[in-house]
């Protein structure tokens, strides 16, 4: 489990946004942040401020990815040719735990983690408990055989506040999901606007 599994939402209040789209984030109810003083007036942010917020609200929406491992995918993406903001998300979409989310075989990118690390995923085949394996266009990710009945991920399939992306063929009678091609920062489903070309700003400061 990620450290900010039991809190995830604190996030929600302290962006002010409901990141993942849930119906029962606090900010549905009230958008100031969490504690105290969190109905105070804010400041106008400067500009290493809105950067360090794209970049908390996109490593957070990825299941609070830690700063180590965040910084080697920008990293990665610098050196990919393209834009490497659109390289970024290219990668983060990739991650097993962002297929089995998109996918719907679980309702939230932290369960998706636990999911997976608990060994109820198999990718071509070959069972596969590492959050962050990087999946290759054609893979085939599916839920194995005995973890199908699960009650996570019967309740995840129902759900209906989000629809899985064009670039997945998800089969949801076989449990499987095909990633067909890299998406692009328009293709990617966010329920609040991400800005990845800030965080290239951040970095490259």
């Amino acid at each position: 489990m990620t450290k900010r599994a039991e809190a995830k939402y604190k996030l929600d209040r302290r962006m002010g946004q409901n990141i993942w789209g849930r119906p029962k984030s606090p900010v549905n109810k009230r958008e100031y942040g969490p504690g105290q003083h969190g109905q105070r007036r804010k400041g106008k942010l400067s500009d290493f401020g809105t950067q360090l917020r794209a970049k908390q609200k996109l490593k957070g929406y990825y299941a609070n990815i830690s700063e180590r491992q965040f910084h080697g995918i920008y990293v990665e993406a610098t050196r990919m040719k393209g834009d490497a903001g659109e390289n970024l998300i290219g990668l983060l979409e990739r991650r097993l735990d962002t297929v089995v989310y998109r996918a719907k075989f679980v309702a939230t990118m932290f369960a998706a983690r636990q999911f997976i690390n608990h060994g109820h995923v198999k990718v071509n085949g070959k069972r596969v408990n590492i959050s962050s394996y990087k999946v290759k266009v054609g893979d085939v990710v599916e839920v194995k055989e005995s973890s199908k009945q699960l009650a996570v991920v019967m309740e995840a399939n129902q759900l209906a506040e989000r629809d899985v992306p064009d670039f997945i063929e998800a089969d949801h009678n076989k449990m499987t999901a095909k990633f067909t091609r890299i998406p692009h920062l328009t293709d990617v489903p966010f329920a609040v606007q991400m800005e990845p070309h800030l965080i290239v700003e951040f970095y490259s400061r």
